[in-house]
């Protein structure tokens, strides 16, 4: 794909920082007419490059809209690469939006949603994986995740991509020239040295995906759904996470009719609950329309925290315990059985793995257990807390990785059991344009669109 004919040559602009009030507000402009722009509303002959301007921003009879800072940078030297305009005045929205009319009717117009950034991408100025990590910065919800985020945008999960290509490049080369030239007897296969790379290539392929895995989660986090049957402890047990009250909690039952969301963080760890109606096999009309809104969170969890009354257990039979027993379309998703108020039956808190799941004795009351649940859920996921080296990753960069690591793993198997290098080079060829959608160098306009549109504007 050829970046630049994504370009259209026209000069944008739009308000770059947040809505709402604030003491410093930018308008950004990006394009050709950017410097003549900027001028026209400084009243400033010449804007010097790199350098601040303290000026009146005017319209085009004379009247101030503002004061502030004028910056010029000229391009290749900018975000963009192209030439650009920032208008640094006071932040109100009203002074803003006079400033961005102004820009407009000197030759801009509004920017969409993510184009300065989608700019920058298509003058070579940062990379897809990079363009990405702008709005992961920016959308942030931990330390460790605005730190990931910063390392990608920096190039370090781009270059590891690269790396990856440029291995699996030489490998393809050196196999695409034994079947062109099979007069020079190029034997890898008998050499071995194909399959040594190959394993070597695999390895480090997991390696990023396990990197990138845990990016992901930092990055998007986990959702937990907390189910089971009325008067369980459900509601406790999510203020207790949350550390407030968040739930109403009484003695009676069906006290959650609803759906209840809290968003927590376990040691940097994103973690989203979900508190959920209690499952029984009746009800009134608002209860049983609670216990539908409990079931669909639960067909789109990450996890289920099926909840258990430790002192009525004998009453839940079956593997794993009622109600997930009889919600056969819940049984993929993995979860967790929490043996509730085990202060009230002397048990000690403990751990125990079952068939298929696990089991955690707790009291949502006096908080004992608390710090192995926690313990659990961060194990279940896959957090590690040494997080050195890590990195912003996506979804769409965890499926890119695995089907470039299931490519070299199918290129491997040819080699090893059938010796056809043409079905080898095929897979090394898969996978290379596997990686190279990571980073944009196979990517489509439809997917460059999806991704840009998520943006804000401004960015």
């Amino acid at each position: 794909m050829n970046r630049l004919s994504g370009l259209d040559g026209s000069t944008i602009a739009a308000v770059a920082t947040a809505p709402g009030r604030g003491g410093i507000g930018i308008v950004r402009i990006s394009g050709d007419a950017a410097a003549a722009i900027g001028a026209a509303i400084t009243g400033l002959a010449m804007l010097q490059p790199r350098h601040a301007h303290f000026a009146r921003f005017s319209d085009a009879d004379g009247a101030t809209l503002d004061t502030g800072i004028a910056l010029y940078f000229p391009g290749p030297h900018s975000f963009t690469g192209e030439d650009v305009v920032e208008l640094q005045g006071h932040g109100g929205p009203v002074v803003l939006d006079q400033v961005l009319q102004l820009a407009c009717k000197l030759g801009a117009r509004p920017a969409r949603a993510g184009e300065f950034s989608e700019r920058a991408y298509l003058n070579d100025k940062i990379d897809l994986a990079q363009a990405e990590a702008i709005a992961d910065l920016i959308n942030s919800s931990t330390e460790q995740a605005a730190i990931n985020a910063a390392r990608s945008l920096q190039g370090e999960f781009s270059r590891k991509v690269e790396t990856l290509i440029e291995h699996v490049t030489r490998l393809r080369v050196y196999v695409e020239a034994s079947i062109d030239f099979p007069e020079e007897e190029i034997d890898f296969i008998q050499e071995g040295q194909v399959t040594a790379r190959l394993r070597e290539l695999i390895r480090q392929v997991e390696a990023v995906l396990g990197q990138a895995r845990q990016g992901a989660l930092l990055r998007e986090g986990m959702k937990l759904v907390i189910a089971g049957r009325p008067n369980v402890g459900k509601s406790s047990l999510l203020n207790r996470l949350s550390g407030q009250d968040t739930a109403i909690v009484a003695a009676l039952e069906g006290t959650t009719r609803d759906v209840l969301r809290e968003h927590i963080q376990i040691d940097g760890m994103p973690l989203h609950i979900v508190d959920t109606a209690g499952l029984r096999d009746r009800g009134d009309a608002v209860e049983m329309e609670g216990m539908r809104r409990a079931r669909r969170e639960m067909e789109s969890a990450d996890h289920i925290l099926l909840v258990v009354d430790d002192s009525a257990a004998s009453r839940d039979s079956g593997t794993p315990p009622w109600p997930l027993a009889t919600e056969p379309q819940q049984r993929a998703i993995p979860f967790t059985v929490a043996y509730n108020k085990c202060d009230l039956t002397g048990r000690v808190p403990h751990v125990e793995s079952k068939a298929g799941y696990t089991a955690i004795w707790l009291s949502a009351r006096t908080g004992a257990g608390l710090e192995l649940l926690r313990g659990h859920l961060k194990a279940c996921m896959g957090y590690s807390g040494a997080m050195e080296g890590s990195f912003s990753a996506r979804r769409r960069h965890l499926l890119a990785l695995e089907r470039a690591g299931a490519h070299l793993a199918a290129g491997l198997n040819q080699l090893l059991y059938t010796g056809a290098g043409e079905l080898l080079a095929e897979d090394l060829r898969q996978c290379q344009n596997s990686l190279g959608e990571i980073t944009g160098a196979s990517s489509s306009d439809a997917l460059l669109g999806e991704i840009f549109s998520s943006f804000c504007i401004g960015k």
